[in-house]
């Protein structure tokens, strides 16, 4: 009984220790591609706005092909528009592919698959020193 004390002790410490050296998070640290791109998907096919406003960049601008008209948004106004959506599941099948990637820029393609229409988001995201953030998305719908 006196061993399995000390082995639940040592575990115990290991722990604590383990927990207590763990560097402190910084948000700038989960700012990568993946990271940016599935927060956008998580948003806008799930209503997930966690995240979202970390990592699209203060000057993102959002615009929308509707016909012949160009729509463009800033990020306070599109940020506006999830909010009333938030938590809202869309019925769509969403598939993401690289269309460009390098160091430094990425651009990615977002089909959502509704029953009557397909939305494509081509979503451009730049290593902006401080992560990897959303800097211009546009939209068509089909």
């Amino acid at each position: 009984m006196k061993i399995l004390k000390s082995i639940i002790l040592g575990l115990a410490l290991l722990i604590v220790y383990q927990t207590a050296k763990a560097a402190p998070y910084t948000k700038d640290e989960n700012l990568t591609r993946v990271f940016a791109i599935n927060t956008y998907v998580d948003a806008m096919t799930h209503g997930k706005l966690r995240g979202l406003d970390d990592v699209v960049d203060q000057n993102a601008k959002f615009s929308q092909l509707r016909g012949a008209e160009v729509l463009s948004f800033t990020k306070d106004e599109m940020l506006q528009s999830l909010r009333l959506n938030k938590n809202i599941e869309q019925e769509c099948i969403t598939s993401t592919s690289i269309i460009q990637s390098n160091a430094e820029i990425a651009i990615v393609k977002i089909s959502m698959q509704y029953e009557w229409f397909t939305r494509s988001n081509f979503v451009t995201i730049s290593n902006t020193g401080k992560g990897w953030k959303i800097t211009n998305v546009y939209s068509v719908f089909k």
